[in-house]
């Protein structure tokens, strides 16, 4: 249990504000990181576990899936990936005695923050039906009662396996398998919430849905690199450096993005003299504010104006040869911004004509081109064709297959990616699921099954019997919180694999069951019968590379997510199920890792390549970048002519976007604080430019409920303060995942079903007003 009581929810009333930050780490984010490295761990712990993260032997951050760069340094860490570590290897406790003090009505009524900074659970928990508190299991009779459960359904898709990105390659490998043995296709991720919009768009464009790109291409070749609708700052620190080195090397960085974001000022080193000391490098060439949801309508612009270049001189802007030898539908596609008006474009993303020009003299000047992106640009409803039109202006110059070029989404969670290539998806290509079945000996299922939302739908028409999450914090993270949490009450067994208390252990209802089952993090010596196990990732570069948990575990109780999962497969199915051997898998990961090398491409000598002891590991196959071979219908890469959108706004409302703060990596809040945007003590903000609340009627500091209105009715976030802040007109934003209640689960992204959770309009209405 917690050492001494935890405030329940800070409300906007209690808030500080300050002007944003103009500069981004240094010396307080020095400080910060030991102080709650200190707070957590304790001094001599927390620096130990720091000088083992992302090192040679050492265990990787649980958080962001930033790649190591080939030389390290001591310190090989940063702030937020500081405060991952400490969280996770705090000496805070959640006991059995934590739960017969606290009924779950009561939990219920405390925020994300409380809930999780109590400490590790340690004891595997269950919650009857009708049972008011939570009490101890042992584990086999918690395997034993999942394993009963999903054997008495009527049909094994009435089961869902969820994971976040935070499994390793060997869990979610096993997780997937079990599934699938199962007879289910029901594997639900948060990618389906963040970048399933990029791997739909690069997949039909250019035949991977992943970025093509390493860290030696932005750092040591990029000429012109371009960060658009993310925050490194806050949620990829480590990602500074780099461009730190790019810039010193000479690159240009260009910002695109609604908020004027800390690291877009100066960066301040704090492994260098000069950050120390307050100097820091200006890492920014160019800042352009879009309009939330005008990156299609800017992107466009670019080619637009990239293509009257052209006309007026031609063969001096266009990469003939590459589009001529490597590409498809491009005269179709070229045609389409011969067509479009300026006005057009420049009023749906809120960028001047004189500015689009600017940063395409920067284009001109630059023999290599890469585009960074994050969640900024995959939860808009165009957002499959927004990525489609960054493809379209990297091909116009040839900036796919040659260094420092090309596309590269940014993934937000340390082994989201690698969950993917693993195999957890809906909907698998048969490729996959016939490598499985000549590996294992049985014929996986072949329809498609639940992605994200439409698990959401399938727990409100209660259709679910078993949900299962292995990590993350399904509610939280989703859209329409209301309609998930009661859907989840829908669920006749609810099983979480955790190592933190969260939201989503508490939406049983009052006929359903509820299982926590505590497990290792990646801080921790995982044991199993055949000696000391590590596990692999692939970070957001596609370096797969190996991490070794030397902390010993918070509880003799946890038990790794690979014995878990194959645990439960033993009692569904036998410690030998046929040519699966479930107890071979959980007592040495290197049978999981034989396994997957025979299922997977690009896994030849998975245990010696990824092996913690080897410097990087190893990079997978990128055809695009290492042999301009793409993957398409046509073998060839795919200019797309989209139609130009962009969100429309009723009158009297503001477009909504959700963004992190400082203080927080996903639904994960360390503090109350967000340091880089000034707002100190509170969450519950929305940050609404000066004009457009004068327009409304308000002023900074009015406390405020934010609303939304669809087509299944009218959802409202209370209690909001209102703070003046330097968004673009007509545009407002708010915290994830306090803001998630306003999003419907009917609005989503084409293409991708991702939830639509950056450009939702929203109304504010003063507390107390009619």
């Amino acid at each position: 249990m917690a050492d001494k009581p935890i405030e329940r929810e800070h409300r906007g009333q209690d808030i500080e504000t300050k002007p944003p930050k103009k500069s981004s780490v240094g010396l307080p984010g020095i400080l910060e990181s030991v102080r709650y490295g200190e707070t957590e761990m304790g001094a001599k712990r927390s620096l130990r576990t720091f000088l083992k993260m992302n090192q040679v032997g050492g265990f990787d951050c649980p958080s962001c899936a930033w790649p190591d760069p080939a030389e390290r340094k001591t310190a090989e860490f940063c702030e937020n990936g500081a405060k991952a570590v400490a969280w996770e290897a705090t000496r805070k406790r959640v006991t059995p005695e934590f739960f017969a003090e606290h009924s779950v009505a009561d939990l219920r009524d405390r925020d994300h923050h409380w809930l999780e900074a109590n400490g590790r659970l340690t004891t595997p928990m269950y919650l009857a039906a009708g049972a008011t508190h939570y009490a101890p299991i042992a584990w086999e009779d918690a395997l034993g009662l999942i394993a009963d459960r999903l054997k008495a359904m009527p049909s094994s898709d009435r089961a869902v396996f969820y994971t976040s990105g935070r499994a390793s390659n060997e869990a979610a490998f096993v997780y997937q398998l079990l599934a699938r043995r199962l007879g289910t296709n029901n594997l639900p991720d948060c990618s389906n919430m963040c970048h399933e919009s990029s791997g739909a768009a690069l997949s039909a464009t250019i035949g991977v849905g992943k970025g093509c790109v390493s860290i030696e291409d932005l750092s040591d070749f990029a000429d012109l690199i371009v960060v658009a609708g993310q925050n490194p700052g806050t949620c990829h620190p480590r990602m500074l450096t780099t461009l730190e080195k790019a810039k010193k090397r000479g690159a240009k960085i260009v910002g695109i993005n609604p908020l004027p974001e800390a690291f877009m000022g100066k960066f301040r080193n704090p492994q260098s003299v000069r950050g120390l000391a307050g100097t820091g490098t200006d890492l920014s060439d160019m800042y352009l504010p879009v309009r939330v949801n005008g990156d299609m309508a800017l992107f466009a612009g670019f080619s637009k104006a990239l293509t009257e270049r052209e006309d007026a001189a031609p063969g001096t802007v266009f990469d003939h040869d590459f589009i001529d030898h490597y590409c498809d539908g491009f005269e179709e596609t070229v045609a389409g911004w011969r067509a479009l008006d300026w006005e057009d474009i420049t009023r749906m993303s809120g960028i001047s004509r004189a500015d689009i020009e600017r940063f395409v003299d920067l284009v001109v000047d630059a023999g290599s081109v890469t585009v960074c992106w994050a969640m900024g640009l995959t939860q808009h409803r165009n957002s499959v064709a927004t990525i489609k039109e960054i493809v379209n202006f990297l091909l116009l110059r040839g900036n796919i297959g040659k260094p420092g070029a090309g596309p590269s989404p940014i993934r937000g969670h340390s082994n989201v990616q690698g969950d993917r290539t693993m195999g957890i998806w809906e909907k698998m290509p048969a490729w996959f699921l016939d490598a499985i079945q000549a590996e294992f000996g049985f014929d996986p299922p072949r329809e498609e099954g639940y992605d994200t939302v439409k698990t959401i739908e399938a727990l409100r028409d209660g259709t679910v019997d078993v949900f299962v999450s292995l990590g993350g914090n399904f509610v939280a993270a989703t859209s329409d919180t209301a309609v998930c949490e009661a859907g989840m009450a829908n669920c006749k067994l609810v099983v979480n694999i955790a190592t933190k208390l969260n939201r989503s252990h508490l939406c049983a209802g009052p006929d359903s069951e509820s299982l926590i089952l505590p497990c290792l993090g990646r801080t921790e010596r995982d044991v199993q019968a055949g000696g000391d196990q590590f596990v692999t990732v692939e970070d957001s570069m596609s370096m797969v590379h190996g991490s070794w948990g030397r902390l010993l575990p918070s509880s003799p109780l946890l038990r790794s997510e690979v014995a878990i999962v194959t645990g439960l497969g033993e009692k569904l199915f036998g410690a030998q199920d046929g040519s699966v051997d479930w107890r071979a898998m959980r007592d040495d990961y290197g049978v999981i890792r034989k396994h997957i090398e025979h299922v997977v491409p690009g896994f030849h000598a998975y245990n010696e390549r990824a092996h913690p002891s080897q410097r990087r590991g190893f990079m997978l196959p990128r055809g695009p970048h290492d042999s301009r071979t793409f993957n398409t219908a046509t073998g060839k890469a795919r200019f797309t002519a989209n139609t130009l959108s962009c969100a429309e706004v009723p009158e009297g409302y503001l477009l909504l976007n959700t963004v992190r703060s400082q203080g927080q990596f996903n639904t994960t809040v360390y503090d109350y604080d967000d340091r880089y945007r000034g707002i100190k003590g509170g969450r519950h903000v929305v940050m609404v430019n000066e004009a457009d609340l004068a327009a409304n009627g308000l002023r900074d500091g009015d406390m405020v409920d934010v609303i939304s209105n669809s087509a299944s009715g009218e959802r409202r976030a209370k209690s909001f303060r209102a703070v003046a802040y330097p968004t673009p007109a007509g545009c407002c934003a708010a915290y994830f995942p306090e803001a998630n209640v306003l999003i419907p689960l009917e609005a989503t992204v084409d293409v991708s079903n991702t939830p639509m959770s950056k450009s939702v309009p929203v109304r504010l209405e003063r507390v107390g007003q009619p």
